[in-house]
């Protein structure tokens, strides 16, 4: 598929201005983090979904248990990123940071890419008392911590609105301590922008599985019954792999190219991934952690294979990889 037709399969981008990147107090890039990017605990469906999910994948369990209003969807979870974006940004800063946030409406909305209409502000007002009314009962580990707990996706929140039906003011928001645990252990990767732009909850979910997997690996291949189980869908299997093919067949996933191959498998490589050689340069790992001093917050892994694919156009020979790779981390950071 061609760009322009990729851009046509995806939402408008409603915010080019890039005011995704600018938060009341600092910038933050989209940020996921790692235990529900790996395990199915949001819906994917579109209708109030309140069936229990019980899921067990190697040694982890995870029970959840919605409220009335039903689970809370995949498109929820953009409360939840904007809010850890801000957090690991407040980190990188040196910024003390709480379980409680205070933020705009209008500035999580414009982040998340969505409309900044009456209606949104009022979906928004659902999302948040689904994220509440959500139950967990898991054996996850965040942070370096195991335990067996129940606990919501958010312990609170409250909106300040003008009288008579003004639009809201500020929202605040305190998050689940496990959830602030991955925060403060940094338990988290860096989402593309378009993600926000990914129209379909099956589309996300999967995005959100290619970049757990291929976070470090440059490609990443799945049968269609472990993708199943992974992506949480309540659709049978059948259903469910020819969604995947029409996803494939689109290819828009950002950052991500999706094949089919026999043996009902898919693969998963980054766009543009270089294929390593007896040539390509190795960092060191002393490499990556200046990198991660020189850029606070980044995915070094993903810069890593950034500056790869730039050396294999470039055929440059190198003789000092790790010079060569820190000082482009350096240009790459100013120019943003």
């Amino acid at each position: 598929m061609t760009e322009p037709s990729r851009a046509k399969a995806l939402l408008p981008d409603r915010h080019p201005t890039g005011d995704f990147f600018v938060c009341d107090i600092f910038g933050a890039s989209p940020k996921d983090d790692l235990g529900s990017m790996e395990h199915p605990i949001f819906s994917l469906s579109t209708r109030p979904d309140r069936r229990i999910l019980r899921y067990d994948h190697n040694g982890v369990s995870v029970e959840v248990t919605p409220s009335v209003r039903g689970r809370a969807t995949i498109h929820d979870k953009d409360i939840l990123i904007y809010c850890i974006s801000q957090l690991v940004a407040a980190l990188n800063a040196g910024r003390s940071i709480t379980r409680r946030l205070t933020l705009r409406a209008h500035d999580l909305l414009v982040a998340t890419n969505r409309d900044t209409s009456g209606d949104s502000y009022t979906r928004l007002k659902e999302a948040f008392e689904r994220l509440a009314g959500t139950r967990i009962t898991t054996n996850l580990e965040t942070g370096g911590v195991e335990t067996t707990s129940g606990f919501g996706l958010i312990e609170a929140w409250e909106i300040r609105r003008r009288s008579r039906g003004g639009r809201m003011i500020s929202v605040s928001v305190t998050l689940s301590d496990w959830l602030f645990r991955a925060v403060q252990a940094k338990s988290v990767l860096t989402l593309s922008r378009d993600y926000f732009r990914l129209r379909k909850p099956l589309e996300r979910r999967v995005y959100e599985l290619a970049r757990k997997h291929c976070g470090r690996q440059p490609e990443w291949t799945v049968s269609v019954t472990t993708l199943h189980k992974k992506s949480g869908s309540a659709a049978p299997v059948r259903v469910f792999r020819a969604a995947l093919r029409r996803m494939a067949a689109e290819n828009h996933l950002p950052g991500y190219e999706m094949v089919e191959e026999p043996g009902d498998l898919f693969h998963f490589s980054r766009r543009g991934a270089v294929i390593e050689s007896n040539d390509a340069p190795i960092l060191s790992p002393d490499a990556l952690e200046a990198a991660r001093g020189l850029w606070a917050g980044v995915d070094v892994y993903a810069l890593e294979a950034e500056w790869r694919a730039v050396w294999a156009r470039s055929g440059q020979a190198l003789k000092d990889p790790d010079r060569a790779f820190l000082g482009w981390v350096k240009k790459r950071r100013t120019a943003g």
